[in-house]
């Protein structure tokens, strides 16, 4: 494991598209400028890492609501799965379904889609507008798995709110750390 920051692209940057498979019900996901909701969450995560499995319990609880809101959730693994099986697709559908995802857990087998948000590191999360403008990218919140803080998601939470209230972003926005993305 090699603790990595997320690189903590310009603000107003605009998503990138994708379809991937969602490795649960094995249904193709489009999110392009077609797409409409209040938000976007793009979550880079993975099965074996300890700072994705530090915040999956949170998380899931989080995003599910989030969904409610009409917020949309992607969650990407784009880890060399031959190196790292547990991160394998069948493997995060097994996760998927144990703790109860309510969004799409996507695979990014050609890892162009982590290049094409430069993402980092699991965990590493982009909160784009209903325009699909990059309005947050950091921290989940300040609890790491070897430190005794707990587990709130302050950070990601206050930066949903602003948004949704449509207020600016939040002013620091401290980067994600996390494991390094297993690039092949």
């Amino acid at each position: 494991m090699v603790a990595t920051n997320s690189k903590m692209i310009p603000l107003g940057t605009a998503a990138p598209a994708f379809n991937l498979q969602d490795v649960s019900t094995g249904e193709e996901v489009n999110f392009s400028h077609k797409i409409e909701g209040k938000g976007f969450l793009v979550a880079f995560i993975c099965n074996h890492c300890p700072f994705v499995i530090h915040l999956s319990t949170h998380f899931t609880s989080l995003f599910n609501n989030w969904m409610k809101l009409d917020i949309k959730v992607y969650a990407i693994s784009s880890n060399d799965s031959l190196q790292y099986p547990a991160d394998s697709p069948n493997e995060m559908a097994i996760l998927s379904k144990r703790l109860k995802f309510g969004f799409p857990y996507l695979y990014d087998s050609t890892q162009e889609i982590a290049k094409s948000y430069k993402a980092a590191c699991t965990p590493d999360f982009f909160l784009f507008k209903e325009d699909k403008t990059l309005f947050y990218r950091g921290q989940y919140d300040s609890s790491r798995p070897s430190n005794d803080i707990k587990v709130t998601g302050v950070d990601i939470t206050n930066a949903v709110n602003l948004m949704l209230e449509g207020k600016k972003p939040p002013r620091n926005q401290i980067p994600s750390l996390g494991c390094n993305i297993k690039w092949k």
